[in-house]
């Protein structure tokens, strides 16, 4: 298994393992499934100041992970909001945390501080891939999602990239 960069040529397999997520189940608050596309275009608009890797096993992408900014105020810039997505087919083979070890690695050679991670409830599968790579919960937002019948949770997790500069660059 290999981890790389995200091109805008792996929109469709990214897609592929997404659409899935999107139609079955409640662990992604989108709705429609995104054109391969828009997937490039995400790839594109996400890679101008963060980082988004792919695994691959045997040329095949098998899983995603990719950084965002957590949110738009100036004084946020050193924290990010995570997400990892794998095949069904490669789900309790270490795929997420290979690709989550890596994109750590790269955000602390790019200055960032924080990672946070949104987890629609209830998914014991993403809680325990956050908690054991060493992510906190920070709280819940009650009710926040209406998907497939019913209102879902949030829960929220921090992890610590590095020990926050007293005069921080801004990250790269």
């Amino acid at each position: 298994m290999q981890t790389r960069p995200a091109t805008e040529a792996d929109a469709p397999a990214i897609r592929e393992i997404y659409a899935p997520i999107v139609l079955d189940t409640h662990t992604s608050f989108e709705t429609e499934v995104p054109t391969a596309a828009e997937m490039a275009r995400r790839i594109r608009t996400t890679t101008a100041t963060h980082p988004w890797l792919v695994a691959e096993d045997e040329g095949t992408v098998v899983g995603y992970a990719y950084a965002a900014r957590h949110m738009e105020r100036a004084a946020y810039a050193w924290s990010v909001t995570v997400s990892v997505y794998v095949a069904p087919s490669h789900h309790g083979r270490g795929v997420g945390t290979q690709l989550y070890r890596a994109l750590f690695e790269e955000l602390r050679a790019r200055g960032f501080v924080n990672a946070f991670a949104g987890v629609a409830l209830p998914n014991e599968a993403s809680v325990g891939l956050h908690t054991s790579l060493g992510f906190v919960p920070v709280g819940t937002y009650r009710h926040v999602g209406f998907k497939h019948g019913r209102w879902h949770d949030t829960a929220w997790f921090q992890l610590t990239l590095r020990q926050p500069p007293t005069e921080p660059a801004p990250p790269t």
